[in-house]
């Protein structure tokens, strides 16, 4: 009786050892196959970037002016020659592109437009333009009772992105929590148009000169932990 009572505990023993190694297989197959590389699947191919959407281009483009001219203009009107030399601001006299004006024929105002446009290109070679990158020419106004402006324009470098205003959706529809079309659209156009040289987008600018003078200053306020009457003088915190 104790013997078929040993042979069964026996049994029942290596059955169990037999059902933990088992299990521990099976266990260490599934971390195994955890672990292994899988193919991941690339999912919202609809871009959600705003810089991605409305990318800021640099391209040539045109710089233009629209300066008005009455039927009894003579000459550019005080108005007329502010208005030109903000235009001209951003232009380089030195390396800039040819300058066309445009002025009105056949219209009410075509005499008048005659005269105030040869007093711009004169102007403009006052300034230092040469007289070669200078055009002036007629175009077709259309009308001959209107009074159209004549237009000064000019090629440049500019930094700029696509047009806003593109609703193509319902912006209420928001399950794929993705941004709308025009988002970012407004930022991106005014980070553009303050940008003085477009330039600046493609790269850093080579480092100016260092005025050790100045940084000498600095390094010693540092050193001493000490603040700058200057600082003081134009700061609003009092302790």
């Amino acid at each position: 009786m104790r013997s078929a009572l040993y042979r069964d505990n026996a049994g029942s023993a290596r059955c169990g050892t037999a059902v933990r190694a088992f299990l521990l297989a099976a266990a260490a197959a599934a971390v195994l196959t955890g672990c292994a590389r899988r193919d991941s699947i690339t999912v919202g191919s609809v871009p959600d970037d705003y810089r991605t959407n409305h990318p800021i281009v640099i391209a040539e483009q045109e710089e233009k002016i629209d300066l008005p001219v009455g039927v009894g203009d003579n000459a550019m009107s005080r108005i007329q020659r502010t208005a030109l030399n903000g235009y001209l601001a951003d232009y380089d006299e030195r390396a800039g592109a040819p300058i066309t004006i445009l002025y009105p024929s056949g219209s009410a105002n075509a005499v008048a437009a005659g005269l105030v446009a040869t007093d711009i290109s004169h102007y403009l070679h006052g300034r230092g333009i040469p007289a070669g990158r200078v055009v002036s020419m007629p175009y077709e106004a259309g009308a001959p009772e209107a009074s159209p402006p004549i237009r000064v324009s000019y090629r440049r470098m500019k930094a700029s992105t696509g047009p806003c205003g593109r609703w193509p959706a319902d912006i209420a529809n928001t399950v794929d929590n993705k941004h709308y079309a025009n988002f970012g659209c407004a930022y991106q156009n005014n980070l553009a148009a303050q940008m003085a040289n477009p330039a600046d987008l493609l790269g850093p600018r080579a480092p100016g000169d260092i005025d050790a003078e100045n940084r000498g200053d600095a390094l010693d306020d540092y050193k001493a932990r000490n603040v700058s009457g200057s600082f003081r003088q134009t700061s609003e915190v009092n302790y």
